[in-house]
């Protein structure tokens, strides 16, 4: 009866030992409020992450997608999968490369500017070269019309420093483009490509002479009329204002003529004679004319004309000095002029006399001192 006790008390204390070791223990998960900061520290560092992970991909090692080969026609399944091959550029294996005279700027391929500025120089000096010749066949006819390209090309060989052999072939087929839209382009029975350059472009390179006498040339059934019409009217212009200027000094000559006469007659005739009242016409002719007229004999003969016409004035030929000579005499008697003539010697006569004797009376000692020289 002992024995199975004692068996019963075994048994209940090995099945707690047991158990006790199978369950664990209480502080192996956290509590609840310790989950929710583990759960909030997890959310950051993976917000964090991700967000160093986009910056890294997008701006500092960006993941770009291939290029398309050029070989391959792209079409827009393909967008998702590879870019497509840029113009001027050409794609394999996923890589881009620029042809010959175009860089590579991100997607792109652009003109290479030093490559353009070499084409545009060595164009402008080939048109420069074939407009000369062309402006010098037109005016002189010693240029040349049309020119080879291979001679064009070695004319600017010589001028144009070559460095890269390459390059220079690439610049000047690009400068043979240019060419092209500007010059006139043929191509010869031989495939011979020659350059001519436009005429209206070849009229700016023509010399100035050049331009003037084929203008003149081009214009000669105007130019003659307008030309002759001009010279007529300046000779008759020329003409005009010569008689109008001889008739104005003829009329200066007439007057003067008169005024002498007239004077000398009553000179001669207050004086009994002294001096002789004619006047010898050549002499009166010498006396009056410039240096200049005495060559235009129409000059005195106009004033012979109205010294004829005028009834004052008498015409004789008188022997003097044995040499007969043409004489002109004015006459006193009954001249209208005769008497305002006298009033205007007797009043010159009259202040004269005045003015002496006023002097006389200002300075008696002069007056004194001049008696002895009379």
């Amino acid at each position: 009866m002992k024995h199975p006790k004692s068996k019963s008390n075994v048994k209940p204390s090995s099945a707690s030992s047991s158990k006790s070791f199978m369950e664990p223990p209480q502080n192996l998960f956290p509590s609840k409020h310790e989950f929710l900061k583990l759960i909030v520290v997890l959310a950051t560092s993976s917000a964090v992450a991700w967000t160093c992970n986009l910056l890294f991909t997008s701006f500092i090692n960006p993941q770009t997608k291939p290029f398309c080969d050029s070989s391959i026609e792209f079409s827009d399944s393909l967008s998702d999968f590879c870019e497509p091959c840029p113009s001027n550029g050409d794609c394999y294996d996923g890589k881009l490369e620029c042809r010959q005279g175009y860089q590579k700027h991100g997607k792109l391929c652009v003109e290479d500017g030093d490559i353009n500025e070499s084409a545009k120089r060595i164009s402008e000096r080939a048109e420069y070269h074939l407009c000369v010749e062309y402006a010098q066949y037109l005016c002189y006819g010693t240029g040349s019309v049309w020119v080879q390209e291979d001679d064009l090309w070695n004319y600017l060989d010589d001028l144009e420093p070559i460095s890269d052999i390459a390059l220079y072939n690439y610049t000047k087929r690009r400068a043979t483009e240019r060419l092209g839209s500007i010059l006139e382009l043929r191509t010869t029975s031989h495939r011979l490509k020659e350059f001519k350059c436009p005429d209206l472009l070849a009229e700016h390179y023509k010399p100035y002479a050049c331009r003037i006498r084929q203008w003149i040339s081009e214009h000669t059934l105007v130019i003659f009329p307008v030309c002759a019409m001009l010279v007529g009217c300046t000779i008759l212009f020329w003409k005009v204002r010569r008689k109008l200027h001889m008739s104005k000094r003829v009329e200066e000559l007439y007057n003067q003529v008169c005024e002498i006469l007239e004077e000398n007659a009553l000179t001669s005739k207050s004086t009994n004679g002294e001096p002789e009242p004619w006047f010898v016409a050549s002499r009166l002719r010498d006396h009056l004319l410039l240096p200049r007229e005495r060559k235009d004999p129409l000059l005195w003969k106009k004033v012979e004309e109205l010294v004829q016409e005028d009834s004052r004035v008498d015409r004789y030929p008188k022997l003097v000095k044995g040499e007969s000579k043409v004489v002109w005499e004015w006459q006193v008697e009954g001249s209208l002029s005769s008497s305002k003539m006298k009033k205007k010697r007797d009043a010159g006569k009259m202040t004269v006399s005045e003015r002496v004797v006023n002097g006389d009376q200002q300075h008696p000692t002069l007056k004194e001192s001049r008696v002895p020289l009379f």
